[in-house]
């Protein structure tokens, strides 16, 4: 008996260590730990939610398989019908869910490193192929490189953060509109667009109302960030009406369990609160950039995320260590923790999860007190 061939040689995503395996590992109480590796909201999510979760009713019942409440609450937070949108187990759900669909053994998706993790990560997974086009030098698309990858190498679907992770840029409206006249599906993935600062929680950018009216675009949203709901697992995507069919078929029944559903309709009844929370993340974000571009031996992006990624432009590590990961070695010493990306083209590269002030402040004693 052996598993299929193609995962023979599948290399595993790296996942965030959680508080209790990090308190555990390190020899501190969780409270006593910075984690700004993975880009969680801080403050947590709305009181609601903490309200809802107590007096949950129906625990013992398997939820609504097909997310009713959740989906017509989203319909009118979002401005998208509910026939065109479907509730997930967080939008990595989605994107399985989505590949698995869609491609054919063999097929192929474009992706454009550095970027998100498991796009490619699915794509192996459902045995398709990969295709990359890499940014730029300052993480920008290369579009002449995609439209070229296109004609060759006929991927099905483009998958497109925006804002992009890790370095939390946005592309231009004109590149979005050319990509979408290109045959195959672009798969907007709008995880931190609230934080983009372009209107009430990023209104000003989301494409997700013309996920209905386009048939080669979807727009993928969670309640991870924005909401606070990482640990609880629920996001949301706007699809095209010819592909909605065979997703409904293929999901799992009962995919969005009865606490993250009740989770994020409260969320949605409390977006107010919320939308100060979210305001109150990106002033944070603008006095953590100042701080780190003060520092000598930093180069920080300008970002429209939760998050700031930081070129190391002088010597950290050493043949056996990475600048990158020598400096969240260093950090985590303090009990600070921040990621570092164990690849080429960021192995001088460190990614900063914008936190509170007390945070911020811990960061930048402990980065100026080198």
């Amino acid at each position: 008996m052996n598993p299929r061939t193609h995962l023979a040689s599948f290399p595993p995503y790296t996942p965030i260590e959680p508080f209790d395996v990090l308190s555990a590992r390190m020899g501190r109480a969780p409270q006593d730990i910075i984690k700004l590796d993975a880009n969680e909201n801080p403050y947590g999510p709305s009181p609601r939610v903490r309200e809802a979760l107590a007096r949950l009713e129906y625990p013992h019942i398997y939820p609504d398989p097909e997310s009713r409440a959740l989906r017509a609450a989203l319909a009118a937070f979002t401005g998208v019908a509910a026939e065109y949108l479907l509730a997930g187990s967080g939008v990595d759900e989605l994107l399985d869910l989505l590949l698995r669909v869609l491609l054919e053994t063999g097929e192929k998706a474009l992706i454009c490193p550095p970027t998100f993790g498991m796009y490619a990560f699915d794509t192996r997974l459902n045995a398709g192929q990969v295709v990359e086009v890499p940014r730029r030098a300052d993480f920008s698309l290369d579009i002449e490189g995609i439209q070229r990858a296109v004609e060759t190498q006929k991927p099905k679907a483009l998958f497109l953060p925006t804002p992009n992770n890790p370095d939390g840029s946005f592309p231009p409206a004109a590149e979005i509109d050319f990509l979408l006249t290109l045959p195959l599906l672009v798969v907007l993935d709008e995880a931190y667009i609230e934080f983009s600062g372009q209107g009430r929680l990023g209104e000003g950018l989301t494409r997700i109302r013309q996920a209905a009216q386009r048939e080669n675009l979807i727009v993928m949203r969670t309640f991870s960030k924005w909401a606070g709901l990482a640990g609880l697992r629920v996001g949301y995507g706007a699809f095209p009406a010819w592909l909605l069919p065979t997703l409904w078929k293929a999901k799992q029944p009962y995919n969005v369990n009865v606490a993250a559903s009740e989770a994020a309709l409260a969320s949605l009844q409390d977006v107010e609160t919320l939308a100060e929370v979210v305001e109150q993340l990106i002033r944070e974000r603008q006095r953590l950039f100042a701080a780190l571009s003060a520092i000598p031996y930093l180069q920080p992006y300008p970002t429209c995320s939760n998050f700031i990624l930081c070129k190391i432009t002088s010597d950290w590590g050493d043949a056996s260590t990475s600048p990158g990961q020598a400096l969240k070695n260093y950090l985590a010493g303090q009990g600070i923790m921040i990621r570092y990306f164990d690849n080429p083209r960021l192995r001088d590269h460190v990614r900063i999860s914008v936190g509170k002030p007390e945070q911020t402040d811990a960061v930048i004693a402990a980065l100026t007190s080198r």
